[in-house]
């Protein structure tokens, strides 16, 4: 809203959308977000389910929100592959004992180990192009905050 009113609303919270129904604060799922029907109880359940988990329909338009389980049993299996992708990440910084010295060794390392060395926080790489650093004992405390942020979400599916 503060976009549309060209910032002039300081009362951001005056701006929240409301449920014009029940008065509700309503979620922002996205403009890739297609509503069910109103009367398909079952979907707008499973809509919740993903908000709850964090799952929404956002993305910049080009290629729409990715992937987005259509039932729990879809999202639990979901969740569980990527605890499983995260949980490698975890295994490969844990043995992970120290960065190659030698320009072919380093080129060996980024050749092969790409997809993890890739896939940390810009603040735990260091050192130079030629000369990667990498924090191996950060990037294993990251990828446990990953693996949390996912199990917490398999539990509160559980729980329904």
């Amino acid at each position: 809203m503060r976009d549309i009113r060209k910032g002039t609303q300081k009362d951001e919270n005056a701006s929240l959308a409301r449920c014009p129904e029940c008065g509700n604060l309503m979620a922002n799922m996205g403009l890739d977000f297609k509503s069910p029907k109103k009367t398909d109880v079952k979907a707008w359940k499973h809509m919740c389910t993903l908000y709850e988990v964090g799952i929404t329909f956002h993305s910049c338009g080009c290629n729409g929100p990715g992937y987005i389980p259509n039932d729990s049993k879809a999202l639990v299996n979901y969740f569980e592959e990527i605890k499983k992708q995260y949980l490698a990440h975890q295994h490969f910084w844990a043995q992970r004992q120290e960065d190659p010295d030698e320009q072919s060794e380093i080129a060996k390392d980024q050749n092969q180990n790409w997809s993890f060395l890739s896939r940390i926080p810009k603040e735990l790489k260091t050192g130079s192009p030629n000369k990667p650093e990498y924090d191996s004992q950060k990037a294993q405390i990251y990828w446990n905050k990953k693996v949390k942020l996912i199990e917490e979400n398999l539990r509160k599916l559980r729980r329904k």
